[in-house]
């Protein structure tokens, strides 16, 4: 019996998709970004308090202190690892303020800067899981953190298979506390209409499957993207796969493929 016959479509109602690292390939664009900010800063700050340099590292620092969580969360719990504590300032700060929501805000600069040099990459397997389980009747949301998921989305052409999007601009607005924390996703089933145990949730992040499984949804599916399966499952995931390629009926794999860089 294989994976879709366990853990077919006929148990659930909806699907709960999040956008970095599932549905595209933008984690390794937020992974640079935050890098570049991070190691800018604590440069700084070594010369100025003649301390020791520890640069980010893009691999243990953002799975576990940034990947999943809203920007200014990812901004405070990696300072905090690095015993440093900001002011928190204002959402208009500049990205020159040494405040939470200045480096946050820097951050985003840097991504975007990405973004638009690179363009989005998709995952053909989440598409085609995406696809199968609209064709099977169930209702789709995005749930991301990030304050660019709606161009995102639309910029791959993939605008139309999601009934609802709970991003960054959502998050700021009904002041939804982020990933580990379920409300992003509660949110997300209610505007479906659902029960969250009737509820697939689908991340990447240790924060997200953390989320998955602290607001009772029916299943959570790890994507392992960084070769980190044992700690999706321990931080929550039912299931970890590779590529939700995997839970679906055989076909051959295909590489990521590209589309347009984002525009406004």
């Amino acid at each position: 019996m294989n994976q879709t016959d366990r853990h077919g479509f006929a148990n659930f109602d909806a699907v709960l998709f999040d956008l970095d690292g599932v549905i595209t390939k933008t984690a390794v664009l937020h992974a640079a970004a935050w890098k570049r900010l991070f190691d800018e800063y604590l440069k700084k700050l070594a010369a100025r308090t003649r301390s020791g340099y520890e640069p980010f590292d893009p691999s243990r620092d953002y799975r576990f202190y940034v990947d999943g969580k809203a920007r200014y969360d990812g901004v405070k719990d990696f300072l905090k690892s690095r015993n440093v504590t900001l002011p928190p300032g204002s959402p208009n700060d500049g990205p020159d303020q040494e405040t939470i929501y200045g480096l946050g805000n820097k951050k985003d600069e840097y991504f975007d800067g990405c973004l638009r040099e690179t363009g989005v990459v998709v995952y053909p397997g989440t598409v085609r899981y995406l696809r199968a389980a609209r064709a099977a009747g169930l209702k789709t949301a995005v749930v991301s953190s990030s304050h660019h998921c709606r161009e995102i989305i639309q910029s791959v052409g993939l605008t139309a298979l999601f009934e609802t999007r709970i991003d960054g601009y959502e998050i700021d607005r009904l002041h939804l506390p982020g990933k580990p924390a379920p409300d992003t996703f509660l949110e997300a089933a209610r505007r479906l209409g659902v029960l969250p145990g009737k509820a697939i949730v689908i991340e990447d992040a240790l924060a997200g499957v953390q989320a998955g499984q602290a607001g009772g949804f029916g299943l959570v599916i790890g994507v392992n993207r960084e070769n980190q399966t044992d700690a999706l499952r321990q931080h929550g995931a039912d299931i970890v796969v590779d590529d939700l390629a995997e839970m679906l009926p055989s076909e051959p794999a295909t590489e990521p493929s590209a589309a347009p860089p984002a525009g406004d």
